[in-house]
């Protein structure tokens, strides 16, 4: 959960078997929602990582409804080597309303790096016809061209870049975007955190503050307590509800298998109104309050 140069976005894992997790992030002028399941394969030193699932973000002024397909994900050198990512595949935009659709291919990554980041695509009409060409760099820049039927660019067009990636913050040290830095910031925070808020996790507190040692051990303690709710879940026979999302019984299919649908249901929204109309909000530090994400008390669990 954060608030980021006026969006307001809430997320939260709505489902343990299979891992089910959904966002929902709204300004004045979008709104974007996504319901996510990964599929995984594993092949020895490196993992497939298949984003099975649906994401989409409504245009507020003109009510039109984008749908987005990501390419699945690499990564390379789990054992041996130095880990990275790689995306290689199709990425494809739809236009729900008008037909229209952007398909941006994601260059797989060559021998001595030749080609990594690399995307180059079009944007085609509800008729599928090509009308912009797209090229560019998916960490860097893209830029886009008007075309013709053939996909070559128009005589007397030029290339005009529509997205720059932002700078990185100075002195940093965690090779953070600027984005992925606002979005973990609690300079960047809303009023009174959730006690869920991954802000507040204390391995990660740990890291941040240097201490590996101390980050190990508490991210191992977090995963044990994961494990004893799991098992605390299914002795007593509870299903897990989530908080801010409801199923809303739609099956949207993908490219690797289909899955059910959550929406969100409004409740942060209700949550963060009561927040600020109450006069004590300012006087709390959100630094002091503990991670709490569980649906067990501790002595419950032990008491089993």
């Amino acid at each position: 959960m954060t608030n980021h140069e006026g969006i307001s976005f809430i997320s939260e894992q709505v489902s343990h078997h299979p891992p089910m997790s959904c966002g929902h992030a709204e300004n004045e002028h979008f709104m974007y929602d996504v319901t996510s399941k990964l599929r995984t394969k594993y092949l020895g030193n490196s993992l497939d990582v298949y984003p099975v699932g649906r994401t989409r973000v409504t245009l507020k002024k003109t009510g039109e409804v984008l749908d987005l397909v990501p390419p699945p994900t690499k990564v390379n050198n789990l054992i041996f080597g130095r880990t990275w990512l790689d995306s290689p595949g199709e990425m494809v935009m739809s236009n729900l309303m008008t037909g229209d659709k952007a398909v941006l291919y994601f260059h797989p990554c060559g021998w001595f790096g030749s080609g990594r980041y690399e995307v180059d695509g079009y944007v085609y009409n509800k008729d599928e016809e090509p009308k912009l060409l797209m090229t560019g760099k998916w960490n860097s820049s893209l830029s886009y061209q008007p075309c013709d039927m053939e996909g070559e660019p128009l005589p007397g067009t030029e290339l005009k870049e529509v997205w720059r990636v932002a700078d990185v913050p100075e002195n940093d040290k965690f090779q953070y975007t600027y984005f992925a830095h606002k979005l973990n910031s609690f300079d960047t925070a809303p009023q009174k955190l959730l006690s869920s808020d991954s802000r507040l996790r204390p391995d990660r507190c740990a890291l941040e503050q240097g201490n590996l040692s101390k980050a190990g051990v508490e991210k191992t303690r977090l995963e044990e307590r994961q494990r004893a709710e799991k098992n605390h879940r299914e002795a007593t026979k509870q299903e897990f509800t989530p908080k801010w999302f409801q199923l809303t019984g739609e099956i949207t299919s993908t490219p690797w298998g289909d899955m059910e649908i959550y929406e969100y249901n409004g409740k942060y929204a209700e949550y963060r109104m009561e927040v600020e109309a109450s006069p004590s909000a300012a006087d709390i530090d959100d630094k002091n309050l503990d991670f709490n994400p569980w649906q067990f008390e501790e002595s419950q669990i032990r008491g089993a």
